[in-house]
């Protein structure tokens, strides 16, 4: 897609997701093929939509729009990484992490505006990617008490779809009071400026914020982008006050900071996470198990993404 013209999308929509209804992909698909070929393609299944992005870029397809969730942005762009094929987000969630971290608007038809115009602009990025047993992420992968909240979460699948937020914050202080021995630290964090050895919790950030809340962002590493290495944020205590201390500087919008609690470290090209026992890990929001030893690497310029053309030119 070298050219400011005419393009052949698909428009890939995940129908369970929070915010996608019949009306909206209506609307996106004809705001969509006002300027370009559009096909359409349905998923709901985990994996499909890694399939679909796959076999979109081996027969020409120049871009696959996602309207859905952050898991099914993340299988497609496991679908797309290292072809020409371009991704574009369309928020569809109920969180929408990562679209509204490259500067989409929240609201699926905006964010399709938004789309069209950085077409018509070129406004594409090759932009680097994380990857962890042999799957790219997004914007970060969670490994510890992080993840053991988001098992806590997909257990409640109808629940996430009307009241996502408020579920998270239940989740959480399930999870630290029921569900996650913080008895002893549960993880090694190796990487080449240091060694961290009593982490409960680890995350592996390629962009930054962590999530959102609401309209508010939770900043845990500003240094992550897409441009630069992989940053890693361990938290070496799980007391009551320092896991106070820490939400409330989140909340705040306070820089996370090296400390006797908490170890951060940026641009990171490679790092390892170990396990004392099996532990829990998330990828851009979906829990994927556990297990016992995790490798991280940044790969540089590995995927093509419509970035809005306002935010480029800023």
């Amino acid at each position: 897609m070298g050219d400011t013209g005419w393009v052949r999308i698909l428009l890939l929509v995940n129908e369970s997701a929070s915010s996608v209804t019949a009306r909206t992909r209506v609307l996106i698909q004809a705001a969509l093929g006002e300027h370009h070929e559009v096909e359409l393609a349905l998923t709901s299944r985990r994996g499909h939509a890694s399939r679909l992005a796959r076999g979109a870029a081996s027969t020409g397809t120049d871009l696959v729009a996602v309207l859905g969730g952050d898991g099914t942005l993340n299988e497609a762009a496991n679908g797309l990484a290292g072809t020409d094929c371009v991704l574009a987000a369309l928020p569809g969630g109920s969180t929408n992490v990562f679209a509204r971290t490259i500067g989409l608007d929240d609201d699926p038809l905006e964010a399709t505006r938004q789309t069209i115009t950085a077409i018509a602009t070129n406004s594409i990025e090759s932009v680097g990617l994380g990857e962890v047993a042999g799957r790219y992420f997004l914007f970060h992968c969670g490994n510890g008490f992080d993840a053991a909240v988001v098992k806590q979460v997909e257990r409640r699948p109808a629940v996430k779809r009307y009241a996502s937020h408020p579920l998270f914050l239940w989740a959480g202080v399930d999870t630290w009071l029921r569900h996650y021995d913080r008895s002893e630290p549960r993880m090694k964090v190796e990487h080449p400026l240091a060694t961290v050895d009593d982490s409960y919790l680890t995350v592996v950030l390629n962009t930054d914020p962590y999530t959102y809340l609401g309209s508010r962002p939770l900043s845990l590493a500003p240094a992550a982008t897409l441009s630069k290495g992989l940053s890693v944020v361990a938290l070496r205590t799980m007391g009551f006050q320092t896991m106070l201390a820490l939400l409330r500087d989140l909340f705040e919008g306070k820089p996370v900071e090296n400390n006797d609690d908490l170890h951060v470290a940026n641009d990171l090209s490679e790092l390892s996470i170990v396990g004392y026992n099996p532990f829990p890990y998330q990828l851009d929001g979906d829990y994927l198990g556990e297990v016992e030893r995790l490798n991280f690497s940044w790969c540089p310029q590995i995927l093509r993404l419509v970035i809005p053309a306002e935010v480029r030119e800023s």
